[in-house]
């Protein structure tokens, strides 16, 4: 039986580019692992960061090397950017596993639908909404899934004239109180976000999170959360894994807490009551399938042990896939191992894209 070609899509024209190649890495070697590598032929395909596809030896180049080409790039013209590379006609399946924006917001899944071909993860509509955190707690606060308080504001609030800026300083203030959080709506692995605790801080972080998107969102500190994740996969009947925890400490999980080797820790499964691993489990499928999600995501929560109470953070939709990488450990202590874990989901994404049997 011929091989199915797949295409493993990696790099972008993101902040975590270099953890894409790390990821592309983990499922390239996975999938030509054991009984995947007499299904499957693993072609590369490199998205530079300005934005141009490479294939062929120069993407199997980086996918070995882990070392992003330069850009720009001299030999390809403007009109290149828009074109698929020639190989790109023979693959049967997408793997895409592009973290930030440019890659699991909706704007490759919609390129990869109108190309016709399946591909591994949630379609635009998941995808978008996964990535815009106010889009994504609009959602989940539509279905009723609890969540910490928080406040949405625009760029144009921010870099407004002085009397507009000190009134929102001081809505926030008194609507959340401190520490609060202050994110960029549209950026991944903790870009932009800032931890405070006194109006110069909010001021402070509120001007450098507008540099990095127009929509931001701050958001309440909840008292000595314990943070937990747990991995959805799945099409229409989604599973969710065990229960894993991050600890660390630093003030909070920011990006170089979490991509430093030795600053975080994971303890998966996480010590948890019976009944909270339950509770946290089934609300990891409901915030999956609120978004229309598919294939795969990590949804994390803070569970305040003091209280017993359970809120939803977030869900990503395409999250970091390395060999040590949260999502792929929590399904093997789940016993599904890693080259199976890539096996289904290559599964799942041509079983989307069956037509229906009427």
């Amino acid at each position: 039986m011929a091989k199915l070609q797949v295409g493993l899509l990696f790099g972008g024209r993101s902040g975590e580019h270099e953890v894409s190649i790390r990821s592309a890495q983990a499922i390239a070697q996975a999938l030509r692992t054991d009984a995947n590598a007499a299904a499957y032929t693993v072609l590369p395909f490199y998205i530079r960061k300005d934005g141009y596809w490479e294939a062929g030896s120069i993407a199997q180049q980086v996918l070995e090397t882990a070392v992003p080409l330069a850009t720009p790039s001299a030999h390809l013209s403007a009109q290149a950017r828009w074109q698929f590379p020639g190989e790109a006609a023979d693959i049967e399946v997408w793997f895409p596993i592009l973290h930030g924006p440019n890659g699991e917001d909706g704007t490759i899944q919609g390129l990869l639908q109108l190309n016709q071909v399946p591909f591994v993860g949630s379609a635009v509509l998941a995808s978008a909404a996964g990535m815009d955190k106010i889009a994504m707690k609009t959602v989940f606060a539509q279905a009723g899934l609890p969540q910490v308080k928080y406040v949405m504001v625009e760029r144009a609030q921010i870099w407004s004239n002085p009397c507009i800026y000190p009134k929102l300083c001081d809505e926030i203030e008194a609507a959340l109180g401190y520490p609060c959080f202050v994110k960029p709506a549209n950026l991944g692995s903790s870009v932009g976000i800032s931890k405070v605790r006194t109006r110069a801080q909010l001021e402070a972080a509120l001007d450098s999170a507008a540099s990095y998107d127009r929509r931001l969102i701050v958001e309440a500190g909840v008292p000595s959360p314990r943070e937990v994740e747990c991995a959805i996969l799945g099409n229409d009947q989604p599973r969710a894994s065990v229960i894993g925890e991050i600890t660390y400490q630093s003030d909070f999980y920011d990006y170089e807490t979490k991509y430093t080797e030795g600053k975080a820790d994971l303890m998966i499964p996480a010590d948890l009551p019976p009944a909270i691993g339950e509770q946290i489990q089934t609300m990891a499928i409901q915030a999956f399938r609120a978004i229309d999600a598919a294939g795969l995501a990590r949804v994390d929560f803070f569970y305040v042990q003091a209280t017993e109470e359970v809120f939803l953070n977030e869900i990503n939709t395409l999250p970091g896939f390395t060999a040590t990488s949260m999502y792929p450990r929590l399904w093997e202590a789940t016993g599904v191992t890693f080259p199976d874990l890539v096996h289904q989901l290559v599964q799942l994404a041509l079983e989307r894209n069956r037509p229906l049997e009427l």
